[in-house]
């Protein structure tokens, strides 16, 4: 399993951006749970965005709700994290990460949960200036 991110820039605040992740090694017709995780220097890495094959619901961190939106393109194997609004504190590496299963009413508890993940992507570098 391969997860390479794009898209990273630095912007002003107020500003949006793309962030891409390819995925490979998988099938989008297999079970998962895919997030959108960042960390800023000095804090702990933090789940922004993630969605699950066993839940309906897509779960955001609260501060960045109605801002971010995670999506796939299962042809393409590729999960995006559109952002929008962008703000100085959303500065941060983001990556994004899988783990494997079915796991039907897991929860957003878990599924922010970067313990839980098996597989990451190196990470791109968002910088939103004042």
């Amino acid at each position: 399993v391969q997860l390479v991110e794009s898209g990273g820039a630095s912007v002003g605040a107020g500003g949006s951006l793309r962030l891409s992740c390819e995925a490979s090694g998988f099938s989008f017709d297999d079970h998962f749970v895919f997030g959108w995780f960042r960390q800023a220097p000095g804090k702990e890495r933090e789940g922004v965005a993630t969605f699950s094959t066993g839940e309906t619901r897509k779960y955001y961190t609260d501060s960045v709700k109605g801002r971010f939106t995670i999506s796939s393109d299962d042809i393409e194997n590729t999960v995006f994290l559109e952002m929008k609004s962008l703000k100085p504190e959303d500065t941060a590496v983001y990556s994004c990460a899988i783990f494997f299963g079915l796991h039907v009413g897991i929860g957003k508890r878990a599924m922010i949960d970067p313990g839980r993940y098996r597989y990451w992507g190196h990470g791109t570098q968002v910088t939103v200036s004042t």
